[in-house]
């Protein structure tokens, strides 16, 4: 057993302690102006204040805190996010351009963004990580010590910061990389399985933010009854399980399923993690701090997020992204072994938090157009590599979603329905949407249309059925990788998919979106905008940056309809529809998904419905490219957008003589053997 990756020397201790005792000598520094002074004091005290835990963790003394003594230490720590505070602090990037100027107000913005990881490595007892984030601090010090112009300093920041990523992604990126696929490395995992858990306390060795939410979901789990939590987390593992199964993988070829839980749902986790090695499978779980994936915590402060999300800009070239990729390479080719029995993630999610529309300021850092090149570059490199060795034919995948505490005064009443939706009958609507199948697979074309505000009018063109009797265009997807139930899918043919797509209102990857349109044009993107903004520019870029991802153009790689009426009335009775995970509401009406298609990487393993034909539109025009030219097939990107069914007008299928057969007229089913999806409308509508 290991949980970490260096061994303490004294050479460690030596620098951890020369760069303590410096620190925490800056104040009394009178080199620099006062602004500058002023920024470098700030970052010192922060440093100072977590100082006290890598002592700590350094002493063995972490887990032997009494709960007030680990609140004080996690509020000290965390109060640099509160909103007052941040938007007074050289933490905001506005608040720095303000009081140092644009050309050290940005850069140094970023410096003190990046040092915040001394939290979350301080906790996990690296002392070798935490020491050489202080010397990048005492790096930069120097730096604007030695030039008397902000020009000058400036570039020596931008060098110390560069050469810091540039030599020391080699031990980020490789351990990134080995925590994923080596259950060896346990530390989280370790705190996961072995502590008291009906003590609070275990929740602040991870050292990731800890409030109400995380809080609130433990006490509500130990308030289960045990039965219950076994319940959860093994409709959880099954799905996992049963989606090899589904798509033709053979599970007996994996050794490693990684772990991706929210803090507090330990309960459940533990026993996902029993219920896997019963299964044959070890567990890794890696630390995601506020990413929303693997060990992960609610975001304290999201606009500051947002603030910093495109800092890479002031150091991102050509040089830097090749020497990632390299070290991204050879990790994975010194421990192929493992990542070829490694089988995917298994993942929960946690939805309910208030929605979010960022605000953009100027002094945010802003990516070039090279840049945005390079970062579609990266994205395609790295995916490669990645499915060089842990392959997409052979990996899969599983999701769920439960709320968390945040979700309002109904919590107990949506968590115990969010539990329904997630265990709802599988053969029930397996054979629902086998009749929906049936009739999409008459047609040539489907055609989609909204009503009311939505003026959605898009036409999408399926595949060329060869033999009916044996194919079909849709996935019949009930609960294995995508839980809950709830949806007949397939990857458009790009030529011919033509028209509008527009929602009023959809929250996506936990931003929001004010009357999000796109037009297509054989399938890809030609136009784009939505309303959040005062300015087109502003709106655009928006989406250029969070739906396109950087990309010129995307394509459509899914057309979907969602079945599952229940999730639909659930949002809708309890007014949290705009809090909902994509994963469930792209079940709460038709979606298309711009990006990869479902099958990305996966194209040439053949998928079978339950009713034995075969899914033959696992391709489009291009991801055909990769027989050709693999840098030009994948886009690494897959987000879906949902019309709800309260926007959506018909969906109707075209054949190709012409005829026209509805599947969803203003927004209930009309297809033979789906009453009972209008039954749940019925009922809430009264």
């Amino acid at each position: 057993m290991s949980n970490t990756f260096y061994k303490e020397t004294d050479d460690i201790i030596e620098r951890y302690e020369l760069a303590c005792e410096r620190i925490s000598t800056i104040k009394e520094d009178k080199d620099l102006p006062d602004n500058l002074q002023g920024f470098f004091n700030q970052v010192a005290d922060f440093i100072l204040t977590v100082v006290p835990v890598m002592n700590k963790a350094i002493a063995g003394e972490l887990a032997n805190r009494s709960l007030e003594e680990c609140q004080q230490d996690a509020d000290s720590i965390f109060a640099i996010y509160s909103a007052e505070r941040y938007s007074n602090s050289f933490l905001c990037p506005t608040y720095s351009v303000e009081h140092l100027g644009q050309e050290l107000g940005g850069i140094l913005s970023h410096v003190f963004y990046k040092l915040t990881s001394i939290i979350r490595v301080a906790f996990a007892g690296r002392l070798d990580l935490f020491t050489i984030y202080m010397e990048l601090f005492l790096q930069v010090y120097g730096e604007c010590q030695m030039e008397s112009e902000d020009k000058y300093r400036r570039e020596g920041v931008e060098s110390a910061v560069y050469s810091f990523q540039h030599d020391y992604c080699q031990i980020f990126i490789s351990e990134s990389t080995i925590s994923m696929i080596d259950p060896e490395y346990d530390f989280y995992t370790d705190i996961i399985v072995n502590a008291d858990l009906s003590d609070d306390r275990y929740m602040y060795r991870y050292g990731t933010y800890i409030g109400p939410n995380e809080r609130g979901i433990a006490v509500h789990l130990r308030s289960l009854p045990h039965e219950d939590v076994v319940a959860m987390a093994r409709t959880y593992v099954e799905g996992y399980i049963k989606g090899f199964e589904v798509t033709g993988k053979d599970i007996s070829k994996k050794e490693t399923v990684e772990v991706h839980a929210p803090v507090g749902f330990e309960l459940m986790t533990r026993e996902a993690i029993r219920l896997f090695n019963e299964a044959g499978l070890a567990v890794t779980v890696r630390y995601g701090g506020t990413t929303g994936r693997n060990l992960f915590s609610t975001v304290p402060n999201k606009q500051c997020e947002y603030d910093h999300k495109n800092d890479k800009a002031y150091i991102w070239d050509k040089g830097l992204a090749d020497r990632m990729l390299e070290v991204l390479k050879n990790t994975y080719e010194k421990h192929k072994d493992l990542a070829a029995v490694f089988g995917g993630p298994a993942v929960i999610e946690t939805f309910g938090e208030v929605p979010f529309e960022p605000a953009n300021f100027e002094a945010n850092s802003k990516y070039t157009e090279k840049q945005d090149e390079l970062n579609v570059y990266f994205a395609s490199q790295s995916g490669q590599i990645t499915n060089q060795y842990v392959k997409g034919e052979e990996r899969s995948f599983t999701i769920i979603a439960y709320p968390i505490p945040e979700i309002g005064k109904d919590f107990n009443e949506i968590f115990n329905e969010t539990v329904a939706v997630n265990t709802m009958d599988y053969e029930l609507y397996k054979n629902i949407q086998q009749h929906i199948i049936d009739v999409l697979d008459q047609g040539d074309r489907v055609h989609v249309t909204g009503r009311g505000d939505n003026h959605t009018d898009i036409t999408v063109k399926l595949h060329h059925l060869d033999d009916p009797a044996k194919q079909t265009n849709f996935e019949n997807c009930v609960a294995d990788v995508n839980i809950p139930v709830g949806e007949v899918f397939t990857s458009p043919e790009l030529e011919g998919t033509n028209g509008v797509l527009h929602v009023t209102q959809v929250y996506l990857n936990e931003l929001g979106y004010r009357n999000l349109e796109m037009k297509f044009e054989d399938g890809k993107i030609v136009s784009y905008t939505c309303s959040n903004f005062d300015t087109e520019e502003e709106n655009k870029k928006y989406i250029f940056d969070n739906v396109l991802f950087k990309h010129e153009t995307l394509p459509i790689g899914e057309f979907a309809i969602g079945t599952n009426t229940r999730a639909f009335v659930m949002g809708q009775k309890y007014g949290i529809a705009d809090k909902l995970p994509i994963l469930i509401a792209e079940k709460t009406g038709p979606h298309f998904a711009v990006g990869d298609t479902c099958y990305s990487h996966a194209e040439d393993v053949a998928m079978y419905n339950p009713d034995g034909k075969e899914c033959i539109a696992r391709d489009n025009s291009c991801s055909l490219l990769r027989k050709t030219d693999f840098s030009k097939a994948y886009f690494n990107c897959h987000t879906d957008i949902t019309i709800p069914y309260y926007e959506l007008g018909d969906i109707t299928v075209i054949t190709a003589d012409g005829q026209e057969l509805p599947v969803i007229k203003q927004g209930r089913f009309v297809v033979p053997g789906t009453e009972v999806l209008n039954e749940v409308l019925d009922a809430y509508r009264g």
